[in-house]
């Protein structure tokens, strides 16, 4: 077969396979020297200077890499230079949740500025986002973004002693670890609260995930609304799902018939709500008003269009990562604390 003018051919006497060593699973630069018949320095020139080196030379070098499926090792360039460009973000969940713009945001910032972003998931569990964070230490990431403000004692002593930047979101709190952005929960409830009010509900119910970010929204909502009303909370396990909003809806129905205002802690648990309202023939909002949490992208195609209570999460991501990388590259805090609010985007449910 006639080989094209750009491969290479590797004689077996210099013994480097096409592909990794079966001993160490990982094609190196000495490997791609001896491929393309120059010196390691040449070779990583190439790679990371490629304006430095002859056109002949750097078109050897990158059919090397086509060939072998080099990458290179950036622990071992982060420990030489002693610096990472890996930034680590903890969020409970990542499917379907009011975290994805944050986590888009968060990657494509730090990008531009030539740091990876890792995601873990903590759930809604002290203990599991303690054991991460005992794996993340330990790798010496450039910065941390954490979701909320409550982290066990232990986690809380280990990332003080560990001296890395973290940011926390999508909470707040007077005493942050290091660095914050968020908005209050506590607010948000009040919020709700006086929008029903406002728009005539006397009998409201709340319909919220368990996790203590939503607790706090509710006891808010519920402290917030001043009326003689028991209000019934129909709470499920985070994270919630649109089959919880349902039934929950469902029961509420069934043992308190005369509720007219229904606050989601979750717009999955609203569409739920909005379904079994349309299944039971119970019009919204005439006869039953309802408000999400969250704005997702679904929230203005719902069936009335949703009601809801909308956090800026590209702002977050995007002010996280600008502190983060402000700390990491200058050792100054550009901000320590940004309340960043939220806003309630009146549609046709309520």
């Amino acid at each position: 077969m006639t080989k094209t003018s750009t491969e290479l051919d590797l004689p077996a006497a210099a013994g480097v396979p096409r592909r990794a060593r079966r001993s160490t699973g990982r094609v190196t630069l000495s490997d791609l020297a001896r491929l393309t018949g120059v010196t390691k320095v040449t070779v990583s020139r190439a790679l990371n200077s490629p304006e430095l080196v002859s056109s002949e030379t750097l078109e050897r070098v990158r059919e090397a890499v086509r060939q072998t499926g080099y990458t290179p090792d950036l622990i071992a360039g982060s420990l030489a230079s002693n610096r990472s460009r890996l930034v680590v973000a903890l969020i409970p969940a990542m499917a379907g949740s009011v975290f994805q713009e944050t986590v888009a945001a968060l990657t494509a910032e730090l990008a531009a500025a030539g740091y990876q972003l890792l995601l873990g998931q903590s759930g809604y569990d002290e203990s599991r986002e303690e054991a991460l964070l005992d794996a993340i230490i330990g790798r010496r990431p450039a910065g941390i973004v954490l979701t909320g403000v409550v982290h066990s004692e232990a986690s809380r002593q280990k990332l003080r002693a560990a001296g890395i930047p973290v940011v926390e979101t999508w909470d707040i709190t007077r005493s942050p670890l290091d660095m914050l952005i968020g908005f209050s929960h506590q607010q948000v409830g009040e919020a709700a609260a006086r929008y029903l009010r406002e728009r005539g509900a006397q009998r409201p119910a709340i319909v919220t995930p368990g996790d203590r970010r939503a607790k706090l929204r509710a006891d808010a909502f519920i402290d917030a609304f001043e009326g003689g009303w028991s209000i019934p909370v129909m709470s499920v396990a985070s994270p919630a799902n649109l089959g919880d909003g349902r039934r929950a809806l469902a029961r509420l129905l069934d043992d308190h018939p005369s509720i007219d205002a229904v606050f989601c802690g979750a717009d999955i648990m609203a569409l739920g709500v909005l379904m079994e309202a349309r299944y039971r023939k119970v019009d919204v909002p005439t006869r039953m008003k309802v408000i999400g949490y969250g704005d997702q992208n679904f929230a203005g195609d719902t069936d009335p269009p949703l009601t809801t209570i909308r956090i800026d999460g590209t702002r977050i991501g995007k002010l996280a990562a600008s502190m983060l990388i402000a700390k990491i590259e200058t050792g100054a805090q550009k901000q320590r604390k940004v309340d960043v609010g939220f806003t309630l985007i009146e549609r046709g449910s309520a």
